[in-house]
């Protein structure tokens, strides 16, 4: 369903089981998947790719680089950042770093299941491991381990949850969900094969 207020540039690249509503922008160039809502005043650059059952709630501005995993939570008002020193490259005369995209853009990859709340920051080229979690409005400046809650300006890790969201008593890979019963042994480590990841 896309809203009749919004602006899709491309209109068949959004699957029919995707909802796009009121205000959004979702440019040509950009890849959303299947089962995804991208909630009002939404901004999807093109060449960023979004996976499939993505929440995008309102008002986040996602750009160029910016790669979202399947099952992805990014709350109200989260922000994206790909480039590590920006400069108008319309000034004059125009940096040298801006004739080639190769040398500005940096990117970003939010993992599978993992979600950021509300009003967050993510500065260029930060990896968000699978499950993890982002406090409302953290500024996240290095890469987040898989099922870690970060939390703070610049963001910390503060803890593990499980898949579920609930806090762990440790380690993701050592301790069991008392809330929804997911055991550690059902996780699985990162370096662990792609094709095994739950």
């Amino acid at each position: 369903m896309i809203h009749s207020h919004a602006l899709v540039d491309d209109p068949q690249a959004i699957p029919a089981d995707t909802n796009v509503w009121a205000f959004a922008h979702v440019m040509r160039g950009a890849r959303v998947g299947r089962g995804c809502n991208i909630g009002d005043h939404a901004f999807i650059e093109s060449g960023a790719v979004v996976g499939d059952r993505v929440t995008i709630k309102n008002a986040v501005l996602v750009w160029e680089g910016i790669r979202i995993e399947d099952d992805a939570f990014i709350g109200p008002a989260v922000t994206f950042t790909n480039d590590r020193y920006p400069r108008s490259p319309r000034m004059h005369p125009t940096p040298p770093r801006y004739a080639d995209k190769a040398d500005w853009l940096v990117k970003t990859t939010v993992g599978r299941g993992a979600s950021i709340g509300a009003g967050a920051i993510l500065c260029p080229g930060v990896h968000l491991g699978r499950y993890s979690m982002v406090a409302a409005g953290s500024v996240v400046t290095q890469d987040v381990e898989c099922y870690s809650l970060v939390m703070g300006s610049p963001a910390r890790q503060v803890d593990y949850v499980c898949r579920c969201g609930q806090k762990l008593a440790g380690h993701y890979l050592h301790c069991d969900c008392s809330v929804c019963g997911e055991t550690a042994a059902s996780r699985v480590h990162p370096n662990a094969a792609a094709s095994a990841t739950p």
